[in-house]
């Protein structure tokens, strides 16, 4: 069994990772962090864990999460980094679900994040940990920096045409649509349900912090620098993203081509599912999944419109990072993570 523990469990992400680990056939979860909650009981904060978790709440102990397996960190922005290094060197493999290793560059990444990246010594070999395009280093790595929410689903519905080099570099947009759960559990006034509530508004479209890991992967993954338009956009929903992906390809191509370029590059995937051309994918059929539907249109000539949408909170975060820890333990991709979408 893989020893594993959770720091930050009290979050939307780290109680996720709860939901999905707690019954996952190969996992013992020995510890949850909270330095706020430590000595509650688990299921008090979350219900839905009655019966099924008799953990309570820790303080992040290094001389506990060093006798573990893997460590997964559902913590803010700039918290892995401090404990990932002494971690690392006990043998223990870190999944870390917040920002501080996904951008290869720190000074990139001081740039976006407002802090100055203090384990630049492990920052080299974290892999992004997008099995999809990156599964044969998520196998031997020790640090995974799990994507964002955002990067997951525009880099899975812009990959195949870039690897390949069909779309013109100079004509990306990602037009994206997010739900409330994507920015966290701590109380704001601008997501509070009168807030929020029959209202759809954009934000960060001068820049957003996910826009240059969008581009640093997507460049990887073509060969070529590249740049695109990413405009989030906050909606009255619970779960989900959206995203309106739009090109122009760099030589003609039929529906059908486009169409058996998608299937064929995705067709032995368990996590992303390409449905029949001019389908519209929504998020309600991924809902508790970690699945990614993906869906291609055409609408003139040359102009390719990919629509793929996630759960945030699954695929796009605590989904995806337990399908990293089934890599790096040479499990099955998809052990503890087949549940179907919730419908309605």
């Amino acid at each position: 069994m893989i020893r594993a523990g959770i720091v930050g469990g009290t979050g939307y992400t780290g109680v996720e990772l709860l939901r999905l680990l707690l019954p996952h056939p190969e996992v013992e979860l020995v510890a949850i962090t909270s330095r706020a909650e430590a000595g509650q009981r688990v299921d008090e904060h979350f219900p839905n864990l009655r019966g099924h978790c008799n953990l309570s709440y820790t303080a992040p102990d290094p001389a506990i999460l060093s006798t573990l397996d893997v460590v997964f960190f559902a913590t803010p922005h700039g918290v892995a980094m401090d404990s990932a290094p002494k971690l690392l060197a006990e043998g223990v493999r870190i999944i870390d679900l917040g920002a501080d290793f996904r951008l290869p560059d720190a000074e990139v990444f001081a740039q976006w994040y407002g802090m100055a990246h203090r384990a630049p010594e492990v920052l080299a070999e974290a892999c992004y940990g997008l099995p999809e395009y990156y599964r044969a280093k998520v196998s031997e790595a020790r640090l995974i920096a799990n994507p964002g929410c955002y990067p997951t689903a525009v880099i899975l519905g812009l990959a195949p045409l870039l690897a390949e080099g069909l779309l013109r570099e100079d004509t990306l947009i990602a037009d994206c649509k997010s739900g409330v759960s994507g920015a966290g559990r701590s109380a704001k006034v601008g997501l509070i349900l009168p807030e929020t509530a029959d209202s759809v508004s954009a934000y960060g479209v001068s820049g957003h912090r996910h826009r240059p890991e969008i581009e640093a992967v997507l460049s990887d993954i073509s060969g070529t620098p590249l740049e695109l338009q990413f405009t989030p956009h906050l909606m009255p929903m619970i779960r989900g993203i959206h995203a309106t992906l739009y090109g122009r390809l760099a030589q003609p191509m039929s529906d059908a081509a486009l169409q058996d370029l998608f299937a064929t590059r995705y067709a032995s995937e368990p996590f992303v599912d390409v449905l029949p051309f001019g389908s519209h994918p929504a998020t309600r059929s991924v809902r508790g999944a970690n699945m990614c539907h993906i869906a291609v249109h055409q609408p003139r000539p040359g102009q390719v419109v990919v629509l793929s949408v996630i759960d945030n909170l699954v695929k796009g975060a605590a989904g995806q990072a337990i399908q990293n820890m089934n890599r790096m333990f040479s499990l099955a991709e998809d052990a503890g993570l087949m549940q179907i979408a919730l419908l309605p």
